[in-house]
């Protein structure tokens, strides 16, 4: 049962509260506007009551009356969108709930057509510097360090979903098919030429000879027993003294080797390395020896299963970079984000590419997703049911429709008042005609038969006889 504890329930309630509030709004707006309703009519029923004892009432009247009618009307016009008025079945009224599916249909082929127009889209994207801007909101220390934050607090997340088969198939679909086009030969040799033009095989030598004079003083008995064993005619003593003046010999020589740079053995040493460097740069058979061993090393670690130690030990070293106080992750993608986008902010012509790239891509979403988004939005709108179709179309714009209601009873009135008027000038002027005789001195003057002089009733003013005989009159007294 949804309750004040239910996170659902906070939800629901936090997304209805603006809801709530234009519905407040609405109520308020449709009090006020039935009031002047209901107090448009009681005017009007004061009026009729006392309007023989006070003539000046008629404007009062007339006001109430136009305005009753006025409001009346578009109180029906604006329940007529949402509802039937009264409850009664009147034809072409609760328009909205009856034409939901129609109406969401073509909401959102507005939308698509108005909206997501891809050139519309596009020129409003490119009064925007998009990229100056990101570079420089990335040029602060502070909106970098957030980011990083974000994309580390993520990593961990992002390597909880994958399991081993994923490491496998990634390492079989996306490293496997580039690491056997590798020639491991020539980028061996590439290597030992680098060591060597940066004199980096030498202190190799040095390492290397300090671990065979370890190896050598460590293996001595060894090696007198491997002596004696092949020369059986000499003592015992003495394979052991020829051993011993062996070892020390070439623990000598070793000495002396560390001892001068010059030394012929590292000429002769390096004279070897250049000769291994050619080999791995041009010979087929070490290219194919490359071949072979990385074809074993792939083999080894696909048998051994390392996909899920390799992906263990990311998981590891990753939360315990973040859980620590100083996150090494952290500070570099940081530092990575505040290099771009100073770098960025710095070069006007890269920003020009990348808000091209830019434009591009946005142009290919809006063309590749708009009549999705419309059909989205129409499928939306047609999955609500009609009352609540017309409930938030009606919070939305029925405050407005409420001051329309207002005004239709202001512009009524103010249009009754202008009729009265209309009516009081026309019987004034009726009034003024009846008593004038058209057998007056001007028309003898102008020779216009008496006969036709007769008075004009009141009642009969606006017949056809009459208005011809007016505009006679009006005609003959011009200059």
């Amino acid at each position: 049962m949804n309750g004040p504890g239910d996170d659902t329930w906070l939800r629901r309630a936090s997304a209805d509260a603006p809801g709530r509030v234009e519905q407040t709004r609405l109520k308020r707006m449709r009090r006020i506007a039935t009031s002047l309703l209901i107090a448009l009519i009681v005017l009007l029923c004061v009026c009729t009551v006392y309007q023989a004892a006070h003539p000046w009432l008629v404007w009062i009247r007339a006001f109430a009356e136009a305005g009753t009618v006025g409001a009346i009307a578009d109180w029906y016009a604006a329940v007529a969108l949402f509802r039937h008025p009264l409850g009664l079945p009147v034809p072409h009224t609760a328009i909205i709930p009856r034409n939901q599916q129609r109406i969401a249909a073509r909401f959102g082929e507005f939308v698509e057509v108005n909206f997501l127009r891809p050139e519309l889209i596009v020129a409003s994207l490119r009064t925007h510097n998009a990229a100056k801007a990101m570079a420089e909101w990335l040029s602060n220390r502070a909106n970098s360090e957030t980011v990083a934050g974000v994309l580390a607090e993520s990593l961990p997340v992002w390597l909880g979903e994958i399991d081993e088969a994923d490491v496998a198939r990634f390492f079989d679909h996306a490293v496997v098919p580039p690491l056997r086009t590798v020639d491991v030969s020539r980028i061996g040799g590439t290597v030992l030429q680098l060591c060597t033009e940066l004199e980096k095989h030498q202190p190799l030598l040095d390492h290397g000879l300090r671990m065979f004079e370890k190896w050598l003083t460590s293996n001595v008995d060894l090696i007198a027993a491997k002596f004696s064993a092949a020369s059986k005619f000499t003592p015992a003593m003495l394979d052991t003294y020829i051993v011993g003046r062996f070892v020390n010999g070439v623990i000598a020589l070793l000495h002396e080797v560390i001892a001068r740079p010059d030394h012929e053995l590292r000429r002769q040493f390096g004279e070897a390395v250049q000769e291994l460097i050619v080999r791995l740069r041009t010979s087929p058979i070490h290219r194919r020896y490359g071949r072979m061993l990385l074809r074993d090393c792939l083999r080894h670690f696909r048998s051994r299963g390392y996909h899920s130690v390799l992906l263990e030990y990311l998981r590891g070293s990753v939360a315990s970079d973040l859980n620590g106080k100083r996150s090494l992750l952290r500070s570099m993608a940081a530092g990575a984000l505040i290099s771009i986008g100073k770098g960025v902010a710095r070069a006007p012509a890269l920003q020009h590419r990348l808000n091209e790239w830019w434009l591009e891509v946005a142009h290919a979403l809006v063309v590749r997703y708009r009549h999705p988004l419309s059909a989205l939005i129409a499928d939306v709108v047609k999955g609500w049911s009609a009352q609540e179709v017309s409930r938030r179309i009606e919070a939305e714009i029925g405050h407005d429709l409420q001051f329309i209601r207002i005004n239709g009873a202001l512009v009524g009135g103010a249009t009754g008042c202008c009729c009265t008027r209309s009516q009081c000038f026309r019987r004034r002027v009726a009034a003024g005609v009846g008593i004038v005789s058209f057998a007056s001195p001007a028309m003898r003057d102008r020779r216009v038969s008496c006969s036709r002089a007769v008075s004009i009733p009141a009642r009969s003013f606006f017949s056809r006889s009459n208005t011809m005989r007016l505009l006679m009159w009006f005609q003959l007294r011009g200059p």
